[in-house]
């Protein structure tokens, strides 16, 4: 079975997300996400997640959304990181 990996952005209030493993983080500010493409950082105010369906991997919420990026994970991020600070 194939994977995908697609974001759908309505008027910058609301996002829909594919493709999304887990939530490692979230607040009203920022959330970041495990998707099948990596780590994606979401950036806004007043962000809200809707829902997270584990089967499906859909990923929705709404907010501001003012930013979304994607961090690159290296060796060095995993548990390495504490041990060569």
């Amino acid at each position: 079975m194939q994977e995908y990996h697609n974001i759908i952005m309505e008027n910058r209030n609301s996002l829909k997300i594919t493709g999304v493993n887990d939530i490692d983080k979230f607040s009203e500010n920022i959330v970041v996400l495990s998707t099948i493409m990596g780590e994606l950082v979401i950036k806004g105010e007043d962000l809200h997640v809707t829902t997270l369906d584990a089967q499906t991997k859909d990923f929705f919420m709404t907010g501001t959304v003012n930013s979304l990026s994607y961090s690159r994970s290296s060796v060095m991020d995993g548990p390495f990181k504490k041990i060569f600070r």
